[in-house]
């Protein structure tokens, strides 16, 4: 358990679920306006829809959201180190979220993989090649991080992901 920093502004937008219909190319429509910012509680929404939406397992999820200080605190219980991790990076690597506070409980406690923070320029087998001195160990780092991984070249600057032991 403990507060982990993300890189604000960097993450991923979670804004599909409010996203509004698209009106018909006939209809006249003002400019848009930037969108607003989301409430504390829309946040806190997405970011549990998020979670869920991943599929990873997990009882008595529940995330809150302070857009003070662009804080999810995120409480449960899960089964593995590896669970818990991939839940707090599910969430840190959103957008608007600043710092994550860990409230979760492991029920097999294991040792803690160590966090990256993709640089410009990064690919997973470079980073592979940096932890484990063969880029062709990438597919271990990739394996660490799905669900929230789609494919390999699926990584951003700013983005934070699990290096295994």
């Amino acid at each position: 358990m403990g507060l982990f920093d993300f890189v604000k502004g960097i993450g991923k937008k979670n804004t599909a679920a409010a996203e509004p219909q698209q009106t018909p190319a006939a209809t006249p429509q003002a400019p848009k306006a930037a969108p607003a910012e989301p409430s504390a509680q829309e946040m806190a929404n997405k970011l549990l829809g998020h979670v869920k939406s991943l599929g990873l397992p997990i009882t008595g999820l529940s995330i809150s959201y302070n857009s003070t200080s662009d804080l999810a605190t995120v409480r449960g219980q899960v089964k593995s180190q590896a669970d818990r991790e991939k839940i707090i990076l599910a969430v840190g690597n959103i957008d608007h979220v600043a710092k994550v506070d860990d409230q979760l409980t492991v029920t097999n406690p294991e040792p803690e993989s160590k966090f990256y923070t993709v640089k410009s320029g990064d690919t997973l087998s470079k980073i592979s090649k940096e932890f484990y001195g063969d880029a062709n160990q990438y597919n271990k780092i990739f394996e660490a991080n799905r669900p929230l991984l789609k494919n390999a070249d699926d990584i951003f600057p700013g983005q934070v992901l699990r290096i295994p032991a």
